[in-house]
């Protein structure tokens, strides 16, 4: 295709002139998982083919441990090369602070606006008008994964809903199958919200998220989303929660836990396994109750370098900016990461079914839902996750209980 050419002739271009002043950059990141590691070799292919050498420092513990660790580099004045993060408020900080070098002359240069899916996407990596971050992905946690051998295995019909899956869980612990797979820590803290979405319905996760009002939190339709999350909580065994999110994909793989939700960098780790959607594993968007997913997603930030960096390291940040959205590196890294593209000029055809319905649902009328990250700060969402986390490790926690606290949690969200 034509514009396909236009773009190889630019990486081409690219290449030729960054190889002559090529300069080591080091980049963070907390991509550690089989799957995720293989997509961002991606990005260091790429970037090394312009004659650049990626330096990669990958960093455990997903973001809830990646991040602090990122913070306290740059703050501290040891800062990395380029760094992903989450887009949303974690930066917040260090943009005020002035530690994070403006990409808005790279973005108007290589026209960023007009290629972006979602201009959400922009949006939250903008402050006070200028751009801070490269969105790289989109990402969103409202999907079910379902395992079709478990349920084969089960004698019953791969359910259609989360209704559906739910009703299912007695008659899957009957046959000795888990009902809800699940990973220890951080993969518990993205459920509630998908539940929010999906079972209380957009407005009322916009109402919650976005307008902070406390009275949609103690309204009969957020009761339904605590009832949900409660009966996750209820089937779930602690026994049987397992360290890390690619054990539950192999679970599922292997048709050992029936269901869960989960972001859709899962499909990473399907993959790495040879798993096929619609034989042996499904994904409902929207926990099959919706068509509508929120959107977040993944974002490098480049970290201002100390007085007397060498120029070819400055120049090394901008050639791994305008890279990483460049239409070759976003359809081999986000095939491999089970994400979406953030822009739509670009051939996934060779993508999986489950993308195929993403990419379908970006491109419908209603768009995406803003991430939760973008409109709580790290505090309000450092106490959802808390209270989350609290709820969900005592089954005896009253549901009135947890709705007037997660209501004043909203109250006095700043």
């Amino acid at each position: 295709m034509k514009k396909f050419a236009v773009a190889a002739t630019l990486a081409a271009a690219l290449m030729c002139s960054a190889a002559p002043q090529a300069a080591e950059l080091e980049v963070t990141h907390w991509w550690t998982s089989g799957g995720e590691s293989a997509a961002v070799a991606e990005f260091a292919r790429l970037f090394d083919a312009t004659g650049n050498k990626w330096v990669d420092s990958a960093l455990a513990g997903s973001g809830t441990g990646a991040n602090p660790v990122i913070i306290s580099r740059i703050l501290g004045g040891n800062p990395m090369g380029a760094t992903q993060m989450n887009t949303g408020r974690d930066a917040e900080e260090l943009i005020k602070a002035g530690l994070i070098r403006d990409l808005t002359p790279i973005a108007q240069e290589e026209g960023w606006a007009d290629f972006f899916a979602d201009q959400k996407l922009l949006d939250a990596c903008t402050y006070d008008g200028k751009i801070y971050c490269v969105p790289i992905n989109i990402h969103s946690w409202h999907w079910l994964w379902l395992s079709d051998t478990a349920y084969k295995n089960a004698g019953l019909e791969t359910p259609k809903d989360w209704n559906e899956y739910v009703a299912s869980f007695p008659a899957l612990r009957e046959k000795g199958i888990i009902p809800f797979g699940l990973a220890a820590g951080w993969p518990l803290n993205g459920i509630p919200g998908v539940l929010l979405a999906d079972v209380g319905g957009a407005d009322l996760y916009l109402k919650v998220n976005q307008d902070h009002d406390a009275e949609a939190v103690r309204s009969p339709e957020f009761r339904k989303v605590a009832e949900a999350w409660a009966a996750v909580r209820d089937v779930v065994d602690p026994a049987e929660v397992v360290p890390q999110f690619a054990d539950v994909a192999n679970q599922l793989i292997a048709g050992e836990a029936a269901g869960n939700i989960h972001g859709d960098w899962i499909q990473g780790e399907f993959a790495l396994a040879g798993a096929v959607p619609g034989t042996d594993y499904e994904c409902l968007p929207g926990l099959g109750l919706s068509n509508r997913i929120e959107g977040g997603g993944d974002a490098f930030y480049f970290p201002q370098l100390p007085e007397g960096t060498a120029q070819d390291v400055l120049d090394a940040q901008v050639t791994l900016a305008k890279l990483l959205v460049s239409p070759e590196a976003q359809v081999a890294f986000n095939l491999k990461k089970g994400s979406m593209p953030i822009r739509t000029d670009i051939d996934m055809s060779s993508a999986n079914d489950c993308m195929k319905k993403a990419i379908d649902i970006l491109k419908g009328p209603d768009g995406l839902l803003p991430g939760g990250e973008t409109l709580n700060s790290s505090d309000t969402q450092a106490q959802l996750d808390d209270l989350n986390q609290e709820f969900f490790a005592d089954k005896s926690y009253p549901i009135d209980d947890y709705i007037e606290a997660y209501a004043q949690i909203i109250e006095s969200a700043d």
